[in-house]
């Protein structure tokens, strides 16, 4: 559980079609301060279902850390920018971990306006 002193961090998961995709969008939002940090995993193979057939395709995964205060702004802004129709986007709330990351990525994700 979180301490009142704890940032309340995410994870959002998405994928990309390809690297320069996924680098551009990590970028994006990295500037914008959406996000604190996107880490870009390539070689993800998805198997999932779509407009009625089973597809499979080579995926670029990005774990990008954020707050739960950042979270709706990066998941429009992610649509936004995305080439997909229905592009994935996935939060998982963070129960813990290292205070001063915690506290890093709360300070990297403030809105400065």
């Amino acid at each position: 559980m979180h301490t009142p002193s704890e940032p309340r961090v995410r994870l959002v998961l998405s994928t990309c079609p390809d690297a320069q995709t996924a680098d551009a969008l990590a970028t994006a939002l990295v500037d914008e301060r959406l996000a604190a940090c996107v880490n870009v995993l390539p070689g993800v193979r998805s198997t999932y279902r779509w407009e009625g057939a089973i597809e499979r395709g080579e995926e670029v995964l990005l774990l990008i850390k954020t707050t739960a205060a950042r979270q709706d702004a990066l998941i429009a802004r992610l649509q936004a920018l995305h080439p997909y129709e229905l592009p994935e986007a996935l939060a998982v709330e963070a129960l813990g971990g290292l205070a001063a990351y915690l506290a890093w990525v709360d300070e990297q994700t403030r809105d400065d306006d």
